[in-house]
């Protein structure tokens, strides 16, 4: 196992407490005597509904408003429920709503497929890997060198587009997030050609009913120029939303190459970072500002992760483990900073050719 020194955190090794069991174990009874890991039933019926609303409520807008430019006003009201549709079918597809794999698959497609056009079960398989193994560069299919690259080693064997805009991805990344929503949307369709994709039928109807849809009302409701007006800026600030949200949970901690991994909570804890705030920061990113309890319990309900922070911080700091938060503009700092500086091997190319 390599650890990335390109990481603002310098992980370590610490000796394990005495007594029975893993450290992630302790931690996990700690948790479960704290009753965080309950379901939260009222929780979800307020919230789902919530969602369900802001989207019909939307959808109400945009026929009463009919062909004006007051649209545009609309469209970035609706990537922000866009994105919060995205955050809950999040939650269903890791069983904090609903125990029971049927009815967490069946609101996952409503939500992902049907209400925002995402694919749920391509999404669900990405995200279990990534959960696996986060910031492995060769296991997590979230720091695939596809585009941007997230460690030198990646810069230096890079090639195609990654090569080519690798040396500035950290002028690029906001900019690129505006293509993001586009992006989960062709990936979704694409998914659909793969034979380890299930319940395809249900996952392509749910997902032409929603294109068809999106579509038919923004071109019969609108002129042309206003359709793709709306389409442009719901789109685009849907993916920057998106994008906004997931950033700071991972990019420019330590990421790890070859076989051999930390044990579970180690490979959690040291590859996630968390963002502090109050109350308005959980509503925006959906508790993933909590990231590193969530990757340790996945299926802890979004109103328990505060809570479980006091206890996993504690923890960490018991057994010498480190535990990095900071604020939202930080944590934003540090992604772009580390993106430039693992971009150098690039730049240098560059200036010598």
């Amino acid at each position: 196992m390599t650890l990335s020194i390109d990481a603002p955190v310098a992980p370590a090794v610490p000796g394990r407490p005495s007594g029975p069991g893993s450290d992630f174990a302790r931690l996990s009874r700690r948790i479960g005597e704290a009753g965080l890991l309950d379901r939260r039933p009222g929780y979800y019926t307020v919230r789902l509904g919530m969602v369900i609303v802001a989207l019909l409520g939307g959808a109400a807008a945009f026929f009463a408003l009919g062909d004006s430019w007051w649209q545009l006003a609309l469209a970035a009201a609706m990537a922000l429920v866009f994105g919060q549709v995205a955050l809950v079918a999040h939650d269903l597809a890791h069983r904090q709503v609903f125990r029971r794999r049927r009815p967490s698959e069946t609101w996952g497609r409503l939500f992902g497929n049907l209400a925002i056009g995402m694919s749920y079960g391509w999404w669900m398989n990405k995200h279990t890997r990534h959960h696996a193994n986060p910031n492995h560069e060769e296991l997590d299919p979230d720091v695939a060198p596809d585009i941007l690259v997230w460690s030198t080693d990646q810069a230096r064997d890079s090639s195609g587009l990654a090569r080519l805009i690798g040396g500035h991805q950290a002028f690029l990344f906001f900019p690129l997030l505006t293509l993001e929503g586009f992006n989960l949307h062709v990936s979704s369709v694409r998914a659909l050609r793969s034979p380890s994709m299930k319940s395809r039928a249900t996952e392509g109807a749910l997902l032409l009913l929603h294109f068809a849809a999106y579509l038919s009302a923004l071109f019969l409701v609108l002129s042309p120029g206003k359709a793709v007006a709306f389409l442009a800026v719901h789109q685009c600030l849907f993916g920057v939303y998106l994008g906004c949200t997931f950033a700071p949970n991972h990019k420019g901690m330590p990421t790890f190459t070859g076989d051999e991994r930390p044990d579970f909570l180690r490979r959690q804890v040291l590859t996630s970072r968390n963002v502090r705030g109050g109350r308005f920061t959980d509503v925006l990113l959906g508790g993933l500002n909590y990231q590193i309890e969530h990757h340790l319990f996945p299926s802890m309900p979004t109103p328990h992760l505060r809570r479980a922070q006091v206890i996993v911080r504690g923890y960490c700091a018991e057994i010498g483990v480190p535990y990095h938060e900071t604020g939202l503009l930080q944590s934003y700092r540090e992604a772009l900073t580390h993106l430039h500086r693992v971009g150098e091997p690039l730049r240098r190319r560059g200036k010598a050719s």
